[in-house]
């Protein structure tokens, strides 16, 4: 089974936490141990697994794919204006696997995943696939 998780965004650049949504559905297959993958089918976002206890880490990310992808450059050929996106999101990737074990993700103490958001504010979907073995 594939959950689809729509995701709203409401900024340009965003991080959201979507750790909760993903564990939800794990609790919901009844998949003691397996693996979750969470996919990204959009080429201007992506997934993530970074830390999730200080909001600066996100800012901070943010912030520097700007400075590494600014949103203007005189060299960018890309019809739609969006290319800083395209890299983005290329950079972070468009999916994370993560392992089940009794009926939880493995996560660092620290660790969230999370929905990346480089062209919006947009309507998006994240599609969630669990593996039982």
């Amino acid at each position: 089974m594939i959950y689809k998780l729509p995701v709203t965004t409401k900024h340009r650049d965003e991080m959201i936490d979507i750790t909760n949504q993903v564990s939800a559905q794990i609790r919901e297959s009844g998949i003691k141990q397996g693996v979750v993958y969470i996919y990204c089918a959009h080429t201007t976002a992506g997934i993530t697994i970074n830390e999730n206890a200080d909001p600066d880490v996100k800012t901070d990310m943010l912030m520097r794919w700007d400075e590494v992808y600014p949103w203007e450059h005189e060299q960018y050929r890309h019809m739609e204006g969006n290319t800083a996106s395209h890299l983005k999101a290329s950079t972070v990737g468009a999916s994370q696997a993560v392992i089940i074990e009794n009926g939880r993700m493995i996560l660092g103490t620290w660790q969230g995943i999370y929905f990346c958001e480089f062209d919006g504010p947009r309507s998006r979907n994240v599609y969630i696939k669990i593996i039982e073995g």
